[in-house]
């Protein structure tokens, strides 16, 4: 017999659950954000890594997340638990950062960046999925967006904190992955207070064997390709990050676009969550793929230090349009009871094309041009959101 959800009543989005689990993602991204810009800096410049070390580190890296999304994600809804993949996949990130301020080669940033997106993989569906299920079928956008925002939040603290902690300690550079490791075990601790959802599937059980093709709609499946188009040209931030350095601006001066490009995400996924509660979520996720390639054709030719910030703030309305919206779209593609192992298949798929896309970037980089890896990403942006044009909502 199949599970059917009850029909839930219209409730605010910012209750208690979605509270908590905002808070943990805040301080979470903190700990991750205030050495993603570093990171690669770090490797290229301290321990001398390729550019092409540099995008399979991060593509691995992703793609260890987005395989172990689709397990965690299917594995929550057969024991219809999601808060102990949550605990789990925070304390895991927390622990790797200090293993990458011990290292002296790239190999073992290698392990520990698969350690760390170990935890993300086994995190992010299920608490996706507790997000969903603690919010009205209204209200899905809204809750998706306003803990878009407080991720994002702490993706803007942290490389200030980094820069401040630099402006003091300019050749200390190790010292910030052992800094790190305090927000990230402060957002586990926060994890243990999280409770499951009471909205429960009611119905009798059934034995969920693995989510087959059959069960998935035409529309899951197309939004899936064209987001697996998407993602194959879609490399790591880190490229940006070494565009504008590579540009000969500053260590300072690149982590603070990258802290106002967090910002501009942050304060405007809230209202595009509300948006796409209201409007036609894939018409805005077109809006965001279009937005997207217009960036990246800007990166294949800036040579202006405004250039970058102009390119950097409207990036991240590019990523106000699709992150969360994406996700609640996803919500609204698959069955009731099979919605976290839907957002495992999507990041999963996703994750598996960054690894191809990184490493694309980094040989593109490496063996054409930099300007490469964004026109690359240009073009396929703009045939996902034709495939994607194709969808019925």
């Amino acid at each position: 017999m199949s599970i059917i959800a009850p029909k839930a009543t219209r409730s605010n989005a910012l209750n208690s659950t979605v509270i908590r689990l905002g808070i943990v993602s805040f301080f979470a991204d903190i700990s991750s954000e205030m050495l993603y810009p570093i990171t690669p800096l770090f490797l290229t410049s301290v321990l001398g890594a390729s550019m092409l070390s540099v995008g399979l580190i991060e593509g691995f890296a992703e793609c260890v997340a987005s395989l172990l999304k689709v397990y965690a994600g299917a594995r929550s809804d057969r024991i219809q638990k999601r808060r102990p993949f949550i605990i789990a996949g925070y304390l895991l990130a927390a622990i790797a950062k200090p293993i990458i301020g011990f290292s002296h080669s790239w190999s073992t940033v290698f392990i520990a960046r698969g350690l760390d997106r170990t935890g993300k993989g086994v995190r992010t569906a299920p608490r996706d999925a507790l997000l969903s299920d603690s919010v009205s079928d209204g209200s899905q956008g809204e809750a998706f967006g306003w803990h878009r925002m407080m991720d994002t939040m702490g993706a803007a603290l942290g490389p200030l904190l980094a820069i401040l902690f630099l402006s003091y300690e300019p050749h200390q550079m190790r010292k910030l992955y052992f800094l790190a490791l305090i927000p990230g075990l402060f957002a586990a601790l926060v994890a243990v207070s999280v409770r499951e959802s009471k909205r429960k599937i009611v119905s009798q059980l059934r034995s969920l064997s693995p989510f087959s093709p059959k069960e998935m709609s035409p529309n899951f499946k197309l939004y899936l390709l064209s987001w697996g188009v998407f993602s194959l040209v879609n490399s790591s931030d880190v490229f940006l990050l070494l565009k504008a350095k590579n540009q000969g601006i500053s260590l300072k001066v690149t982590i603070l676009m990258y802290c106002f490009y967090n910002l501009v995400y942050a304060l405007a996924s809230p209202y595009l969550g509300r948006l796409s509660d209201r409007w036609n979520r894939k018409s805005l996720l077109i809006v965001g793929l279009v937005v997207f390639a217009g960036v990246y054709l800007g990166f294949s030719s800036a040579f202006e230090i405004w250039h970058y910030w102009v390119l950097f703030g409207i990036y991240g309305l590019y990523m106000a349009c699709t992150d969360g919206v994406g996700k609640a779209l996803v919500v609204d593609l698959s069955p009731a009871d099979r919605k976290a192992t839907a957002l495992g298949i999507l990041g999963t798929v996703s994750g598996i094309a960054t690894l191809i896309a990184s490493s694309v970037a980094g040989l593109l980089w490496d063996r054409v041009d930099p300007s490469a890896p964004f026109i690359y990403g240009a073009v396929g942006a703009t045939a996902a959101a034709l495939i994607l044009s194709l969808l019925r909502q």
